[in-house]
């Protein structure tokens, strides 16, 4: 979630550091900082909140200019969100600078020890005690990544570290463990980063660090070891996608873009899936169709909005393979002694692949025996690595902290899996999996149709922006989708929000009807689910018996429900499974739209972080 960004090169490195910090501010932030070796020393500066602090900070009080250095985006663990708390942070003596992501779990002993030493520890953060054992362990002998690998021995946790020392002052060093860290190569300058969007703007090619390594980046080039200094393999790849694709487009905000990015996402996560005889072909299944055909159940793990692609994932996995499918939500997967063993198939759904709940769920499926396919957003991150299978979407990068395109693009995915499953096990004849693939290729216009008529439902959200409470309600998927409609209001517009399946409504929810209150309906199809479609009329129909006001989203062409809405917002009509593709979209915009006209800021809600990167 804190972002990352080191330079060493030819070009200011605090106008790299910064502007890099910029492009990772979608990550979630409260306080900023940046450290620049110049003149055989070391300078720094950090505030608290957000960058535009820091940069009043160098403005006023400007640092010595440099060709080295490193910045940091915090959002706080340890300590709360202050200057003296703020990354980089030194070692007594101003020579060494480090920033980091992460949780060093062993930090209280460390600091015990290293006080008995004579270090003096004035932040209330686990970082700072890597600066003092970085500069204990340089001054034993050996350069800044010798020490590197020396401290991450010591270290316990999930981490990665980034350093500079005023006695190398054209060098950069960073670590990582279980926490995302990417080398940027340009010429004759090398960058490093949290996320390739720091560096997009000066280079595409880059370099995939693994598991407990350590780098070394130099003007003329880039070593990579494990921590225990033996020489490693690395993955050099180009990032197929340019600074334009981070930028706004024009639109007032990224969620705004990203929005208006669906029908080209859902599109391109569907390119070169099928071949000429119309037989699915995945990204990385590097799990035999032998192991595939002895599959016996389906676990679905993962968090918040890809929590609800998992939900609608289980329909489509059961209905078109007929294997028994969990969805689990990954932070509580591990901790509930889950039945798993080598007839398992784990699908693990992360945006970023770097949740790191549901890293530590696909890690447990592991240990069990289980076969682990992941679908993600980010290629070259954590999970697909770990994992062993990978369907990649191709949502381009999502800026905004409250997720859009890519939950779009996950439930592409996810039904691609589900297809595939039914493909290998010969649950779907080839020519039904073809008109489903067709279905699915028609679903870019459907969603380009429902963003021409948005403009009624942003009026809508915007007479609604002084109420307290919205509630959604849904069938079948549409109950996923009612509980995503809901956790994108309580995201953004920080209002009371929650998602029902319809059914429940009367066993316990609906004391919660009263006059006037907004009740989201999510209907389900007239021709797919005939007999759900009759349950949740008489659903709206109790609702707004209780004087609620409400808003129905439907298919183009159900009249039943039209006698019953307040509000009526069209979708064009769908096969029942591929629905959520279309409902979804107004509760985007919906939730986008109440949030402006509260006055809140859409691409970084409070508290909130794009890639969470600790338990």
């Amino acid at each position: 979630m804190c972002g990352i960004v080191g330079y060493v090169g030819v070009q200011s490195a605090q106008d790299v550091v910064v502007a890099g910090l910029k492009r990772l501010e979608y990550r979630g932030y409260d306080s900023a900082g940046v450290a620049v070796l110049a003149d055989g020393g070391l300078a720094s500066a950090k505030k608290a909140g957000k960058l535009l602090n820091l940069e009043k900070e160098l403005k006023d009080r400007p640092l010595p200019a440099g060709n080295a250095g490193i910045g940091h985006t915090r959002w706080a663990t340890h300590g709360g969100p202050t200057d003296i708390n703020a990354h980089p942070h030194l070692d007594n003596a101003g020579r060494v600078a480090v920033v980091h992501n992460g949780i060093i779990e062993n930090f209280a002993s460390l600091r015990e020890e290293l006080a008995g030493r004579g270090h003096d520890l004035t932040s209330e953060t686990d970082t700072e005690v890597v600066a003092h054992l970085l500069a204990e362990a340089y001054s034993s002998g050996g350069d800044l990544a010798d020490a590197m690998r020396l401290v991450c021995r010591q270290l316990e946790g999930a981490f990665t570290l980034v350093a500079v020392h005023a006695d190398e002052p054209d060098a950069v060093v960073g670590a990582r463990r279980n926490s995302p860290l990417v080398v940027g190569v340009g010429d004759g300058e090398m960058f490093l980063a949290s996320d390739v969007a720091a560096f997009i703007a000066h280079t595409r090619d880059a370099v995939e660090l693994g598991q407990d390594q350590v780098v070394e980046l130099r003007r003329d080039g880039v070593t990579v070891t494990g921590f225990d200094g033996r020489p490693a393999d690395v993955r050099e790849y180009h990032v197929d996608w340019d600074a334009s694709a981070a930028e706004k487009g024009g639109y007032a905000s990224f969620m705004l873009k990203e929005i208006a990015d669906q029908p080209k996402a859902v599109a391109d996560t569907l390119l070169g899936r099928v071949d000429g005889s119309g037989t699915l072909h995945l990204d990385e299944v590097r799990i035999p169709q032998t192991v595939l055909r002895e599959v016996d159940k389906v676990v679905v793990i993962a968090c918040g909005t890809a929590f609800h692609a998992g939900m609608i994932a289980k329909y489509a996995i059961e209905h078109w393979t007929r294997l028994p499918c969990e969805t689990e939500l990954a932070s509580e997967f591990r901790y509930r002694d889950p039945i798993l063993d080598q007839r398992t198939l784990v699908v693990a759904i992360s945006q970023s692949g770097e949740t790191m709940d549901t890293l530590m769920a696909v890690r447990h499926a592991r240990e069990q025996g289980a076969k682990v396919l992941a679908i993600c957003n980010t290629n070259g991150s954590t999970i697909p690595r770990e994992s062993d299978a990978v369907l990649y979407t191709h949502a381009g990068p999502e800026v905004a902290v409250a997720s859009t395109k890519a939950f779009l693009t996950q439930l592409v995915a996810c039904y691609l899996v589900a297809l595939y499953l039914g493909q290998v096990r010969g649950t779907k004849w080839g020519d039904e999996i073809r008109t489903v693939v067709r279905q699915l290729s028609e679903m870019s216009g459907a969603v380009e149709r429902v963003l021409g008529t948005m403009e009624p439902v942003r009026e809508l959200a915007r007479s609604l922006a002084a109420h307290d409470t919205v509630l959604f309600v849904g069938r079948h998927v549409g109950y996923p989708v009612a509980m995503e409609g809901a956790l994108k209001l309580k995201e953004l517009a920080y209002m009371h929000a929650e998602g029902f399946a319809a059914g429940e409504l009367k066993h316990g929810p609906i004391a919660l009807i009263e006059e006037g209150l907004p009740v989201v309906v999510i209907v389900p199809s007239p021709r797919g689910r005939s007999v759900l479609h009759d349950k949740i009329v008489s659903n709206i129909q109790e609702i707004r018996a209780r004087g609620a006001r409400t808003v129905v989203i439907a298919e183009e062409g159900d009249e039943e429900v039209v006698p019953y809405a307040d509000h009526l917002i069209r979708i064009p009509a769908t096969p029942t499974l591929l629905q959520p593709l279309v409902a979804t979209v107004p509760l985007q915009v919906f939730a986008c739209e109440l949030a402006t006209a509260r006055g809140n800021e859409v691409d970084q809600p409070r508290n909130l972080a794009k890639s969470v990167t600790v338990e």
